[in-house]
Order: structure tokens, then sequence, then C-alpha cells
């Protein structure tokens, strides 16, 4: 198993650009919208300074048939230079319709002030959040020590079901302690392995 990578998530983004367009282009087209009634597996909650990076490990995680809700890209109408009551209240929509959030943590992600509003409104809504570290090294690890609270979450690897082939999230409390991430959303626990 191993965290998401600064390098593979720049490479799967470059890979998409080259197939679409320029990621300029896409941050500004942003072609998707919310639509209402729609539900998704995991709300992104990230840093808007880390907008490209985000846009690798939408793309990472829905190559691996998971939907993904970010702000940027499926309501575009929010004007992130006017934070708002309107826009808190669009947020909270939008969590309601998410069955899980992933907090992706970033050189960026301290300084961003929505994220840990973001998390502690979701941890209260729906309890099921998860860490998604990004790691700038380069070497393959499946272990993460979040720093302060960060650390009382569960957190979020990668790695291929045994037998099929297919890649999958994993939902992990420790290293050697973990479920897919389909078993976490209907309930089970991570465990010993």
């Amino acid at each position: 198993m191993a965290l998401f990578t600064k390098a593979e998530i720049k490479e799967v983004r470059k890979e998409y650009c080259l197939l679409h367009e320029n990621t300029i282009g896409i941050l500004k087209k942003a072609s998707l919208s919310f639509s209402e009634g729609e539900t998704y597996d995991i709300f992104i909650s990230h840093s808007y300074t880390d907008a490209e990076e985000i846009l690798g490990v939408k793309t990472i995680i829905e190559n691996m048939g998971f939907s993904t809700y970010v702000d940027w890209i499926e309501d575009k109408q929010l004007n992130r230079g006017k934070v708002n009551k309107e826009t808190a209240e669009i947020i909270r929509k939008r969590m309601k319709c998410c069955k899980s959030l992933f907090f992706v943590t970033s050189e960026n992600s301290p300084n961003s002030k929505w994220m840990s509003w973001e998390l502690g409104y979701f941890d209260a809504l729906k309890g099921k959040v998860a860490i998604l570290p990004i790691s700038q090294s380069s070497s393959i690890t499946d272990e993460y020590k979040g720093q302060e609270y960060l650390g009382l979450y569960p957190y979020v690897t990668k790695d291929r079901i045994e037998g099929s082939g297919k890649m999958t999230l994993w939902i992990h409390d420790d290293v050697d302690i973990y479920v897919s991430f389909n078993s976490w959303l209907e309930g089970r626990k991570p465990y010993k392995h």
C-alpha cells in the first residue's frame, strides 16, 4: 500500500492535461456542475492553493471508480474571494450529499481557513472522515503520523485488491490496521492484518 505522492499526482495531472487541455483552462472552465440530488463518495477538503494537485488526486480516485466533490469544479459560482454565510450554507448542503470527507494534507493545508471547519462539521455530521496525506517523498510508504489533531483520524492509502489487480482506497488506523474504503463506508472498522 502507498500514500499519494506529489510526484505521482503531478504525473497524473500532466497526463490528464495532455488529454484534455492545459491546467489553467481546466481550472477556469471546470465543466462539471453540481446537480441537486446527486450523491458523492468523497468530499475533498483541501487548500485552493493546491488546486493543481487536487485535480490529480481527483483523477486518481475517480479512475478507481469513486465519485468526488471538489467545490471549485462542482460549484463554479462560489466566489472564493467573498466567502460568506451563503457560501457556508452551500458547502453544508454539499457535505450532506457526500458519504465521506478526505482532508488532503499538504504544505499549504495549514494555511487554509476552511479546512478545519469542514473537517469538524463533517465529523459531527457523519463521522466518516479520513486524512489523505500528500507525501513529498517519492519513496513508497504507507505510514503516516498526523500532526496534532489530524493524528486522531484514520488515513488513506491506495493499493491493488488482492487477486483482482484493481486499484482501490484503504483506510488505516496504523500501518497494519486497515480496511477497504467500501467496507469502511459500510461501517466496518479497520482491523489488524
